[in-house]
């Protein structure tokens, strides 16, 4: 098989695209998300009586948990298969990130298998965001000093 031949093979047995839907569906379920965890903020300041500042870490620290318990149960990847990026929150995919890494790793031990594997993925994810902060910080230093 020549290199025309493969790429057309490949073309016909690549999945067709269903931008649009997949484009809906992150919309909805990244927007019920995000509804779920207003609701949890307006339920921390509200039963709890405290303030928004106060309230944010417990929702943050719920939606955490709440998508490590997915992950864990094996959930949280058959949600995302259906909603496709709405699940890329960035606390919720990071969580499940970690705690799959961890996860796939429990059979090397505590510390040579979940302690070392932990952040495999969500190392690269510290990076790669310390170093586009750093970036755009440095952008808008610089706008704000000429502008």
């Amino acid at each position: 098989m020549d290199r025309k031949e493969y790429d057309q093979m490949a073309e016909e047995l690549k999945p067709g695209g269903h931008k649009v839907k997949n484009g809906f569906n992150a919309f909805l379920y990244g927007g019920v998300m995000g509804a779920i965890a207003q609701g949890v903020l307006e339920f921390f300041m509200n039963v709890y009586n405290c303030s928004e500042k106060d309230a944010i870490p417990m929702m943050t620290i719920t939606l955490v948990f709440v998508a490590c318990l997915l992950t864990g149960l094996g959930l949280y990847d058959s949600i995302a298969k259906h909603a496709g990026a709405g699940t890329f929150i960035p606390i919720t995919g990071f969580a499940n990130s970690m705690a799959s890494s961890a996860l796939d790793s429990k059979s090397e031990g505590l510390v040579m298998g979940i302690g070392s594997n932990m952040f495999k993925l969500g190392g690269t994810v510290i990076t790669y965001g310390i170093v586009s902060a750093s970036l755009l910080g440095v952008i808008r230093y610089v706008i704000t000093l000429f502008g």
